[in-house]
């Protein structure tokens, strides 16, 4: 332990400084620990919505429910018709209750469906806030506030915002119903929405993951890296797919590969990336290399358990 605790500070002492980015290019960048410290040195001298709100971001990217949940709530107290930290608002409600007992769920279920309409409220114009709740419509019981027509009218107001999601919204219900031809036509009507997205493609390629047709799966995520990238996480929900299903880790690797060397976005901060891609590394024995992975996910967000712990792994 002493030694990867050595191996750790050399690798943050020798990652190069950023200091002087701005907290949301940090996020975008993965550079999780310097966000919060700028943030936090922020909030101390002027405490506005909007650095309440980025470090809630920062804390969910860390996996750290509890400390971000506050500063979500006192974006959204510092500035109650912001859409977008209602949003993020629900989301880290969301994540909680995922990992919460039966009653505390429920009760926090109750609060992301209120956060997510009045994300919609306030910003009609965000797919991101139509998508987010036209999931939880799906998803939730009818006794927290979910429903397949709830999710079916976000699917509709979703249509001139992005044609592409509102057929994934369809075939997601289509989905859940078991109706499995027509939910194929609609992430089929989601490509041709799209004109060929890298996102749609993904989204076939999870429908035929969930059907166990791990063949097709794979076939769709190739198809997906020689389209146009109009969603740079979908690379990374590939490679993780990949990942998760046993599958094609070379065709993982590129994708993270090709991620790393292009714009990164907050949906997938770096250093998770090289998280993930260090746990193909180390799938196909490559400790070494997927050592130094670890190491620069972990000079990145230091706190990162799935990190610490692969490091642990490998370095034994």
């Amino acid at each position: 332990m002493k030694r990867i605790r050595i191996q750790l500070l050399f690798a943050i002492l020798s990652f190069p400084p950023a200091a002087a980015a701005a907290p949301q290019q940090l996020l975008a960048a993965g550079r999780v620990d310097q966000a919060v410290q700028n943030l936090e040195q922020q909030i101390q001298t002027t405490p506005t919505a909007e650095a309440y709100n980025l470090l809630c971001r920062a804390h969910f990217e860390l996996d750290a429910w509890d400390a971000g949940i506050p500063a979500c709530e006192k974006a959204v107290s510092l500035a109650p018709d912001n859409g977008l930290y209602h949003l993020w608002l629900g989301r880290i409600y969301g994540e909680k209750a995922d990992r919460s007992g039966f009653l505390k769920a429920a009760e926090l279920a109750r609060k992301v469906r209120v956060e997510f309409e009045r994300a919609v409220e306030f910003a009609p114009d965000s797919c991101e806030a139509h998508i987010d709740l036209a999931e939880f419509y799906l998803e939730a019981p009818g006794i927290v506030g979910g429903g397949e027509n709830k999710a079916r009218a976000q699917a509709d107001l979703l249509l001139p915002l992005n044609p592409g999601m509102a057929h994934w919204v369809r075939a997601r219900i289509a989905q859940k119903n078991k109706d499995t031809a027509t939910a194929e036509q609609e992430y089929r009507a989601a490509i041709n929405a799209t004109h060929g997205g890298a996102r749609a493609w993904l989204n076939l390629a999870g429908f035929y993951r969930h059907t166990d047709r791990f063949d097709e799966m794979e076939q769709a995520l190739h198809t997906m890296e020689t389209r146009p990238l109009d969603h740079p996480a979908a690379l990374m929900d590939g490679a993780s797919m990949l990942f998760r299903t046993g599958r094609s880790y070379p065709m993982a690797m590129r994708f993270v590969r090709r991620y790393l060397s292009s714009a990164t976005v907050e949906e997938w901060p770096a250093f998770k990336a090289h998280n993930l891609l260090a746990e193909l590394l180390e799938k196909q024995g490559d400790l070494q290399s997927a050592a130094e992975e670890y190491r620069t996910a972990l000079s990145m967000a230091h706190t990162f358990t799935r990190a610490q712990d692969g490091l642990q792994r490998v370095a034994r």
